[in-house]
């Protein structure tokens, strides 16, 4: 998901990606910075995670795709589909991918933050993007190709090309259990403190900018969003499985690592 503020720029951008990313080929997103250092894949774990061959396992930079089947849940719509092509991408390349680290180069379950290209020069989380497998995140330090990577996903969602097909934003009263989410709804409060900015949504999710990333946000724009709609993703947390939820306080929180997790709409 550098970037200047989405806040700033939704609407523009948007207007824009609408008329010309819709037409462009996958190629444009995220061109290759020049030569970088190849590995063997060992297999494909899934539709953003790569294992190599020489034990690292590789987390690509930018993409979330959906989740497999585990642990009695069952599989999310087009999860298969991403692991599949994802591998399709890395054997058409013989097997091997280029990697440009991030800036933070690990994260903390301790696998390998990185962008992966093909012998092309192209870059494959632009290309599941670009064909609707997967949603684009953004995480600070590792913003470098955010505006490109929005690129590829915009073209996605305005052509309906996979998950985009049945994808739909929920409201706060759809949220029935902690994860990923793409949420819609209106700013009803925004205050900060020590804690960072907190926008809250209804009264049961409050979306909180924590203060280590103020940075990546405009704060103007911020305190200027009661009465607006926006559109938020990231991971959702049930705060009452925590026992930290205090009387008058909303029971689900969803961090925004960026801004370019956040959309205000029309």
């Amino acid at each position: 998901m550098g970037c200047s503020s989405l806040l700033k720029k939704a609407s523009l951008v948007g207007a824009f990606f609408v008329s010309v990313v819709y037409l462009a080929p996958v190629q444009a997103f995220c061109p290759t910075p020049g030569k970088l250092p190849s590995a063997k894949v060992q297999r494909v774990v899934d539709g953003d995670t790569l294992r190599l061959q020489d034990g690292r396992s590789v987390r690509l930079i930018g993409l979330n795709s959906p989740e497999l089947g585990r642990q009695g849940r069952s599989a999310e719509p087009f999860a298969e589909a991403a692991r599949r092509r994802l591998g399709e991408l890395v054997a058409a390349n013989d097997g091997r991918v280029s990697l440009q680290l991030g800036r933070e180069a690990k994260d903390h379950y301790g696998r390998t933050l990185a962008h992966a290209y093909d012998s092309q020069g192209r870059n494959l989380e632009a290309q599941l993007l670009a064909e609707g497998l997967g949603y684009l995140v953004a995480i600070a330090p590792n913003v470098a190709l955010v505006e490109c990577q929005q690129a590829a996903e915009r073209s996605a969602r305005q052509a309906r090309a996979g998950l985009w097909r049945q994808a739909r934003a929920i409201t706060v009263q759809q949220l029935e259990r902690g994860g990923f989410a793409l949420i819609q709804g209106r700013v009803e409060r925004v205050e900060r403190n020590r804690g960072g900015v907190w926008l809250e949504l209804a009264d049961s999710l409050v979306l909180r900018v924590a203060p280590q990333a103020l940075h990546a946000f405009d704060g103007r724009q911020l305190q200027g969003l009661v009465g607006r709609r926006i559109e938020a993703r990231g991971w959702v947390i049930d705060r009452s499985r925590r026992g930290d939820v205090q009387p008058g306080q909303a029971r689900w929180m969803l961090s925004l690592t960026h801004s370019a997790m956040l959309e205000v709409l029309p």
